[in-house]
């Protein structure tokens, strides 16, 4: 079985692009994951590739920025590619199927988005609702 969940901070803005001839959208970015163990009092983290497809690598790079929480969750893979200087190269990274904005930031407004958003940031077809009504 190979599954991957991780949860951490994206060390810049996610990168997009659509690819060739399909024109599906292609998100990459590194997640930074903390380590469970600190060495000599200090945080360490090991920083993640991901690449993530389709209309979750459009909302990521529109909504996601340096600095914010997210999961990631899907399988690693392994490839490898001969660079122009002759040198085999080898990657590992995360194929994303599910991205979660466990901190949303968006970083893009559009016109269209900006005419639908209230100072909440949420879309004005939102109505909010009073907690207080919950009875648990």
């Amino acid at each position: 079985m190979n599954k991957v969940v991780l949860v951490g901070r994206l060390t810049k803005d996610p990168e997009l692009k659509f690819a060739q001839g399909t024109g599906t959208a292609v998100a990459t970015f590194t997640v930074a994951v903390n380590r469970r163990f600190k060495r000599e009092g200090q945080p360490e983290a090991d920083f993640i590739p991901v690449v993530v497809f389709g209309k979750q690598a459009e909302a990521t790079a529109n909504y996601m920025s340096k600095g914010k929480l997210l999961s990631v969750s899907e399988n690693i893979q392994t490839r490898n590619y001969e660079a122009k200087d002759g040198t085999r190269r080898y990657v590992t990274e995360v194929i994303a199927d599910e991205v979660g904005f466990l901190e949303y930031g968006g970083k893009k407004v559009d016109a269209r988005s900006q005419d639908s958003t209230d100072e909440s940031g949420f879309g004005s077809d939102i109505t909010p609702i009073d907690d207080g009504d919950i009875p648990f």
